[in-house]
Parts: structure tokens; C-alpha cells; sequence
């Protein structure tokens, strides 16, 4: 009689796994990696990491080496606000590395209190970009690094000239720009500080379990995740978002099949690339954003006129795809995209 008791429990157990494991299904509960242990390459592996590729430790620049000391002096530049008219702003401000490169806000407001024209964009894994801003205005991070000093609504510094003789009174500039540059012997110049914050920010990579995942390892992502990336590979999101990345390598026209204005109910149309090429065929045509880190950089957009990220793919859906994703295809990609975040380097943060 014991036996069989014992064996009635034991079966009663076993059933209650199997059906806290359906349920597990149904509810679309994220398990540990773990299960994928002994799970073989599949074909959405392969093809994941043919489209994907894992991240560069450092963003490199033959024009620009990076040095121990130049990111010391980068770093001590990038959070300083005394690069700004009124001593309010740093490029911290609006790229805060504590919340992933940036404000969180739809517009950052400039020295005087204005808002600038477009989101700003984080600068993690930016050096990696093949251009900087929307845009796309600028080649590298060391281009872009002297911008916004000089722009009248961001840091509004008058000149190039003025900012050199700011930071050529402080000693401890001196000392750091002779360390950054020991082959010059007038160090502290504008080139100089676009150098050192681009060295910087060339060292803002955040690798994250995707990486992992890419380089080989199986078990970085569980099979919900690895559902997601099927998904966002079958419906046509790698037309755009490739590479280590996902983004961040190649142009393209917001709308390519509706005017995006109509579903992001922006305030403002931006002709976008055209402003800066004033060729026809580059009206609403913007850099291409990366995704890495997507979760943590709302709101969306150009304008930043998108709170939610679910509603941001559904708007990609049917703004560059030309359909409509369903609920459970967005929660799908919307789950694999959080595998995309990573960590700020501790030693870039204040």
C-alpha cells in the first residue's frame, strides 16, 4: 500500500511539472538560458550570426590613437561644463552615460534654456556609427565632438578661439594636454579636445548577452529570445538593422511607404538628410539608428515623438515594411531587443 502511494505522489508530481511547463508556454515566461545547454546550431543561428556580428572592444581611429592619457583628458572634457557660455553644460548633459548616453528627453534643452531641433542620440557605441548626427553631417565622433560647443543653442560658445583660452587658464588642463600630447608644443588647441573626447567616447562599447551569443555561446539567449530574433529577421527588420550594431551603418527614408508624420503625430516635419545634401532624393532620410541598448534610450525617433517601444515597432512595421505586426510578433521582437542591452563601462562614468 505504501508503494503504491509513493508512486501515486510521484506521478502527481510529474504531472504538475508537465503542466507548470505548458503553462510557462502560454504565458510567454522568459526561462533561464540554461535550457538551451545542449541545444545544436541551428539554421536561425547560423543566419543570425551571418546578419549580426559581435562588437569591437574598442572603436579604433588610425587618425586618432587612443592612449591611456587622452581618454583621461576625454573623460575629464566630456563631463566638464565650463566647455559651455554660462558654465551649465556638458556633453554629459545630454548624453548622460549614467542612464545610457543620453537625457531621456524628446529635445535637450541648450545653455539658454532652448530646445534643440532633434533627439538626442546616445553616445554609446557611436564611434562605431558610419557618420554622426541624424544627419549624418559629420564623419567620426571627434567631428562631432567639437559641434555642439560651438552650436548657438546647445553650449553656445562663441568660437573655437574663445574655448581654447578658456581652458588654457586652467591648470589643470595644462597639465593634461602636455600629458595627451607630449609631441606638440602648444597642446591645448580645438582639434586637441575634439581628439581627446572622441578618444573617449571610442571606448563607450557595451557588449551585452547578444554578444555573447554571437561569439558562439549557445546559451546566452533562451528560446523565447531566440523566437524574437526569428521573428525580427523574418519580417524584414535586417533590411535595415545588420551588423554589430543593428543599425548605425546605412541611410534610409523614414516612410518608405507612408508619411511617418502620420502615425508619430510629430509636431514638426524634418526634411532630415536633405538639409544637408539639399538633393531631392534625401528628404526624410535619416542615419539609420543602432538598436543596442534600445530599451534604456526613450523616446524614439528623430523628434523623440515615441515614448514606448512596442509602439515604436509597430510604427516601423508599418511605416517601413508595410504591414501591420500583430500583438504577438511586437511582444516577440519587442523581447529580443532588451537582449540588446548592455553595461556602461565603469571606468567611463563619474
Amino acid at each position: 500500500m505504501k508503494n503504491l502511494l509513493y508512486w501515486g505522489l510521484f506521478l502527481a508530481l510529474c504531472a504538475g511539472c508537465k503542466n507548470d511547463s505548458k503553462q510557462k508556454d502560454k504565458d510567454y515566461v522568459p526561462v533561464s538560458s540554461n535550457e538551451n545547454k545542449t541545444v545544436a546550431v541551428s539554421e536561425i543561428d547560423k543566419k543570425a550570426r551571418k546578419t549580426f556580428g559581435a562588437l569591437p572592444k574598442i572603436a579604433e581611429n588610425p587618425d586618432n590613437p587612443i592612449t591611456h592619457e587622452k581618454v583621461t583628458l576625454g573623460k575629464t572634457l566630456y563631463y566638464d561644463k565650463r566647455l559651455s557660455k554660462d558654465n551649465t553644460q556638458s556633453c554629459n548633459t545630454c548624453h548622460n552615460l549614467k542612464t545610457y548616453g543620453v537625457d531621456n528627453q524628446s529635445f535637450s534643452l541648450g545653455n539658454d534654456g532652448k530646445p534643440g531641433g532633434r533627439n538626442s542620440p546616445t553616445t554609446l557605441n557611436a564611434a562605431l556609427h558610419i557618420s554622426q548626427f541624424w544627419d549624418g553631417r559629420e564623419p567620426d565622433v571627434e567631428a562631432q565632438a567639437g559641434g555642439p560647443i560651438l552650436n548657438p543653442i546647445e553650449m553656445a560658445m562663441p568660437n573655437e578661439t574663445v574655448v581654447v583660452d578658456r581652458i588654457s587658464k586652467i591648470d589643470e588642463y595644462i597639465n593634461l594636454f602636455a600629458k595627451a600630447f607630449p609631441e606638440e608644443k602648444d597642446p591645448i588647441t580645438y582639434r586637441n579636445i575634439e581628439k581627446a573626447i572622441g578618444a573617449f567616447e571610442r571606448k563607450l562599447i557595451t557588449p551585452s548577452k547578444f554578444d555573447k551569443y554571437m561569439a558562439g555561446d549557445g546559451t546566452a539567449l533562451n528560446k523565447y529570445e531566440k523566437k524574437g530574433m526569428e521573428t525580427f529577421i523574418n519580417v524584414g527588420c535586417i533590411t535595415c538593422h545588420t551588423g554589430a550594431l543593428l543599425g548605425g551603418n546605412m541611410y534610409q527614408k523614414f516612410g518608405l511607404t507612408v508619411n511617418y508624420w502620420e502615425h508619430t503625430n510629430s509636431e514638426k516635419i524634418d526634411n532630415g538628410r536633405f538639409d544637408v545634401t539639399k538633393n531631392e532624393a534625401d528628404k526624410y532620410v535619416f542615419k539609420v539608428p543602432s538598436l543596442l541598448n534600445i530599451e534604456k534610450t526613450a523616446p524614439y525617433f528623430h523628434d523623440g515623438s515615441i515614448k514606448d517601444l512596442k509602439k515604436a515597432i509597430s510604427i516601423m512595421g508599418e511605416t517601413q515594411l508595410n504591414q501591420k505586426l500583430n500583438p504577438q510578433q511586437v511582444n516577440e521582437i519587442h523581447l529580443f531587443l532588451q537582449t540588446l542591452t548592455g553595461e556602461v563601462p565603469e571606468e567611463a562614468l563619474e
